[in-house]
């Protein structure tokens, strides 16, 4: 291999079953389309450490969590991880059927990846912190967060 271009191994990610079980559905209904991203995110998919809804850390990437990230390019992004009809680049929502979206997914805040972009070329994001959706700040689902007395 040349110099610079070893491959780094993927960090470890995590991902609810609810979120496994819609991505791997639109992954797979998507592989006649487009399959380049397809099977970028089933990858994703079999390799993610996959826990029940309730059990995961709020600062681990999922569908609808907002986060900033850096790049190699030196971008500093605030972005909102989305399904593809919800995705609008201006107001920062990324698809997760896009390289950086599948890339994404089901990191932690601190953790780095290497993906490929549309032109082939790759590159090296940071994720810097992360807010869980919306829907997992509600009352009663931070109560069941809270681990049992």
């Amino acid at each position: 291999m040349a110099p610079g271009t070893e491959k780094r191994h993927k960090p470890a990610i995590v991902m609810t079953r609810s979120d496994h079980e819609r991505l791997w559905r639109l992954a797979e209904s998507y592989t006649a389309k487009n399959p380049d991203v397809a099977d970028e995110l089933l990858m994703e998919l079999d390799r993610a450490h996959v826990v029940e809804d309730g059990q995961i850390a709020d600062d681990v990437v999922r569908m609808g969590s907002t986060l900033r990230f850096t790049s190699d390019l030196g971008e500093d992004r605030r972005v909102t991880l989305v399904f593809p009809g919800e995705a609008d680049i201006a107001e920062g929502k990324i698809s997760i059927l896009t390289p950086i979206g599948a890339a994404l997914i089901g990191l932690s805040a601190g953790q780095s990846i290497d993906w490929t972009a549309r032109d082939g070329r790759t590159h090296r994001l940071t994720v810097n912190s992360v807010e869980p959706p919306a829907e997992a700040l509600a009352p009663e689902a931070s109560a069941e967060l809270r681990p049992a007395s």
